[in-house]
């Protein structure tokens, strides 16, 4: 495994992050064990979740596992880099207005205790806003995770689904209080999802801030399975997935080429930014996990990523150079 630090921080991440949203819906208990065990045995240390993980019939369900595969002891929470999100709401039908979707000081405090007590720990290495509430000041945001810092119970503040705008502003009004600010923004990026090269990861590099990319398979597009059984997609995605069918048996085919699986190098590719630190991966099975790991390996080279932009066109480049003169 192959380790940098996150973002402007000193704190060190292995290059692929596990992704823990299937855990309870789509993983049982025991298999999620086995992956987690898996992971920490391959070097990978980055784990990521969200409060509200383990879908509507139980939102908190995800958290709960990882807790629950803490407490087996061991060292497993000690060679874990814990992150986990606040933002949406953990009840449905929504009852307190103070839950719904969205931040506040208040709401931080609630939330961020009861993920500790799911997680059975007191602290979590990585607490990531899951959305942008512009409605909310920085004045209050920062304020609030300034004293769960303090506290002890957080050590970083991300980000997660910021507009560049959203980061720049965040940092400005970091540095105007003397923090550190955010160390990592969490974004959809894929090849087949290339808009944040226009303003997220330039603006994410230029501020100490590192990416993380999310659905970096672009929801399975990029896994190589262009015949889905009936049943496993809905019909929106079965028409996206004929829409693309040719880029994606083109992609296929210069896989193919080099040796290696779909998954594995759009992996790689992600890998390849200098803005990216690890992109995240959501095992349903063991299996699943351990496929992963070569992408850390592979090293794509000038020929292959030009290749790749022929098939996967992006913005153009970064901002305002992808649409001005």
């Amino acid at each position: 495994m192959e380790y940098t630090t996150l973002g402007k921080s000193g704190m060190k991440v292995s290059r692929l992050c596990l992704g823990t949203m299937n855990f309870g819906p789509n993983t049982e208990e025991k298999e999620a064990f086995r992956i987690m065990d898996a992971a920490v045995d391959a070097g990978v240390n980055f784990f990521d979740t969200a409060n509200v993980y383990g879908g509507t019939e139980h939102r908190g369900w995800t958290e709960e596992i990882i807790g629950r595969w803490f407490a087996q002891g061991g060292g497993r929470r000690e060679k874990v880099i814990l992150a986990t999100k606040v933002y949406g709401s953990m009840q449905e039908p929504v009852v307190d207005p103070n839950e719904c979707a969205g931040l506040s000081a208040y709401k931080i405090r609630r939330h961020l205790e009861d993920s500790l007590r799911r997680l059975q720990t007191d602290h979590i290495e990585l607490y990531q806003m899951h959305h942008v509430d512009r409605n909310v000041s920085w004045d209050e945001l920062w304020n609030a995770f300034e004293v769960h810092r303090l506290q002890g119970k957080i050590g970083y503040v991300g980000a997660s689904n910021f507009a560049g705008r959203d980061l720049v502003k965040a940092q400005y009004e970091a540095e105007k209080r003397g923090l550190l600010g955010l160390v990592s923004e969490q974004h959809k990026y894929s090849l087949l999802c290339r808009l944040p090269e226009l303003e997220v990861l330039p603006a994410a590099e230029e501020h100490g801030i590192g990416v993380i990319p999310w659905s970096p398979l672009d929801g399975g597009l990029l896994g190589g399975n262009l015949q889905p059984q009936e049943g496993t997609r809905t019909a929106r995605l079965k028409e996206r997935l004929e829409k693309l069918r040719p880029q994606l048996e083109r992609f296929s085919k210069l896989c193919k080429e080099l040796g290696e699986s779909e998954a594995t190098v759009a992996l790689a590719w992600t890998l390849a930014h200098p803005a990216v630190t690890a992109p995240i991966i959501g095992p349903r099975t063991l299996e699943q996990f351990q496929q992963t790991l070569r992408a850390v390996e592979l090293k794509l080279d000038d020929e292959t990523l030009a290749k790749l932009d022929e098939i996967f066109p992006g913005p153009g480049g970064e901002a305002p150079r992808a649409y001005a003169w």
